[in-house]
């Protein structure tokens, strides 16, 4: 269960650096490393078993899908990158909100 968060923290933190590299976007890189860390600490917190570890995965990646959508909004949807970001969070959340129902059920 904590591959997904391993590879997706790897994909956000390239990406920061890839963003600031190109544009010069410091937000880009302060996002993309924060969000990639994070999601490095909740694939630990999985993979020991922690407390949180699913919860902070289920909040990563919605936060990864709400950056896509609000990028997609400015860009009317025509660039690749908020496409790339809405069905990497879309896969994330989905996922780990499936999961999250098999330990918690709530529907």
């Amino acid at each position: 269960m904590e591959h997904p968060a391993f590879t997706l923290s790897g994909l956000c933190t390239i990406g920061g650096i890839i963003g600031y590299t190109r544009k010069g976007s410091l937000p880009s890189l302060i996002a993309g490393v924060t969000l990639g860390s994070l999601y490095g600490v909740s694939g630990y917190l999985l993979k020991q078993n922690g407390d949180y570890g699913l919860e902070l995965a289920v909040f990563n990646s919605t936060v990864l899908l709400l950056a896509g959508l609000s990028r997609g909004v400015k860009t009317q949807f025509k660039k690749p990158l908020p496409l790339v970001l809405i069905g990497l969070g879309s896969l994330g959340t989905g996922y780990y909100l499936k999961k999250y129902n098999e330990f918690y059920p709530f529907f």
